[in-house]
């Protein structure tokens, strides 16, 4: 048995004997004694040691079989009949007037229209539920209830087509949160409704500050309000948006989510996320959680500083995991509200980056996308690659113009990553870090 490639080991603040080993492929953690490595090293472990080790991905029977494991992985995952899971983008229209819209270049009085919605349920139908798939969406804008008849039309048809095949459907809502009412809440979970994002920019001030109603109004209230009747009947993921500015006001708002008996154990995640530059072109501001790659020192500070206040007061948060961008799933795929696709949210608006139409299908898009681009010595010799898989396409081009390469998560996994796993295993469990 071998030390897994995909391993980090990390000193133990409870104790120096002690230390802190992770696994970035299996997202497992264990403390152990300094000398149970050394015997993991030089192969004097008991047998009941290298079996724990060997479960959790610390211990692996060949790390060359290892390291071509995960260069192959998605093309394994492909080889599998997932569920098809689609982003629907309804409209481009919205009633609030965020200060750091992604879309505001290309936002406007844009809907889908029924005709668009009825090629998507044939597409789904014929090509989806008829080849065996389950179906995932997620209804998103602009504000996606703006365009709640077409939602509708396109719940109620796919639906009863998966009923027809023996297929299950659901579907998620990205909403800003303003018009979900109990009453509409438990219609759509009717029709397959299972989870809803909701997004608070911090406290009233703040978040009235950075996501007010077209009309100049504040949109807390409302939001908080409708959080606290849909809560109960349906699942609510919260997420927000901070700036260097305001992310220390931040927990003001999980205690005010408290004390509107808004508890842990009525949400689901909560998730906070930097505002990312406004550049005037492509992205989904909604999606760009686990793109964001801080490496500047103050947002590796706000991230940790926010994720511990967010454990400490009972709140779930995303454990670092496997991961990659949705571009490497052939069964994801984007729908715009013009019935165009692409491979991932952010790059709606780049016409160099459509892949195809529910009328044409979809084309090759490997080179476009950079399909290898993390397939490299590099990366596949990173002991964070599990965690990233060469990061995200969007980013990189914001930055370079072209997906000439990887947006490396280094330095912030260097940085952050132990603090990560160390509040994982001390504030989940109900004990404060010392």
């Amino acid at each position: 048995m071998e030390l897994s490639n995909y391993l980090k080991i990390y000193p133990s603040p409870q104790s120096p004997e002690s230390l802190l080993l992770y696994s970035t492929s299996r997202g497992a953690a264990v403390r152990v004694p300094r000398e149970v490595l050394d015997d993991a090293r030089e192969g004097r472990l008991t047998r009941e040691e290298e079996a724990a080790l060997t479960r959790l991905g610390i211990l692996v029977h060949d790390t060359d079989a290892e390291r071509e494991e995960l260069r192959t992985l998605f093309d394994q995952l492909n080889s599998q009949c997932r569920p098809f899971t689609a982003l629907v983008t309804l409209n481009l229209d919205c009633n609030l007037a965020c200060v750091y819209c992604y879309e505001e270049h290309f936002r406007g009085k844009r809907y889908m229209t029924l005709d668009t919605a009825d090629h998507l349920i044939a597409h789904i139908r014929t090509e989806r539920l008829a080849k065996g798939r389950d179906v995932i969406l997620d209804f998103y804008g602009g504000e996606a209830l703006l365009s709640l008849p077409i939602l509708r039309h396109i719940a109620t048809k796919i639906g009863e087509d998966a009923s027809l095949y023996g297929r299950n459907f659901s579907f998620n809502l990205v909403t800003n949160g303003t018009l979900l009412s109990r009453e509409l809440s438990a219609e759509l979970k009717r029709m397959g409704l299972q989870s809803t994002r909701f997004t608070l920019d911090g406290p009233p001030d703040v978040h009235n500050s950075q996501r007010p109603f077209t009309s100049g109004t504040g949109s807390f209230e409302r939001i908080l309000e409708n959080m606290g009747l849909i809560c109960d009947t349906v699942n609510v993921q919260l997420g927000g948006n901070y700036t260097r500015e305001n992310y220390r006001r931040f927990p003001e708002l999980l205690d005010i989510l408290i004390e509107h008996d808004l508890t842990p154990e009525r949400l689901g995640m909560v998730t906070f996320s930097p505002v990312m530059p406004n550049t005037g072109e492509a992205g989904l501001k909604d999606f760009s959680i686990g793109c964001a790659s801080p490496n500047e020192p103050w947002l590796i500070e706000a991230s940790l500083f926010l994720r511990r206040e967010t454990l400490l007061r009972g709140f779930n948060t995303p454990r670092p995991k496997i991961s990659a961008c949705m571009v490497e799933f052939d069964s994801d795929v984007v729908i715009n509200w013009d019935g165009s696709l692409y491979k991932c949210p952010a790059f709606m608006g780049w016409d160099d980056m459509r892949i195809g139409t529910l009328l044409d299908g979809i084309h090759d898009y490997s080179e476009s996308h950079n399909m290898d681009v993390w397939k490299t010595d590099e990366c596949l010799d990173c002991s964070y690659l599990p965690l990233c898989f060469g990061g995200c396409r969007f980013l990189r081009r914001l930055r370079t113009g072209a997906i000439d390469g990887v947006d490396c998560r280094k330095e912030y996994l260097d940085a952050a990553l132990g603090d990560i796993v160390h509040q994982d295993l001390e504030l989940r469990s109900g004990r404060k870090v010392p």
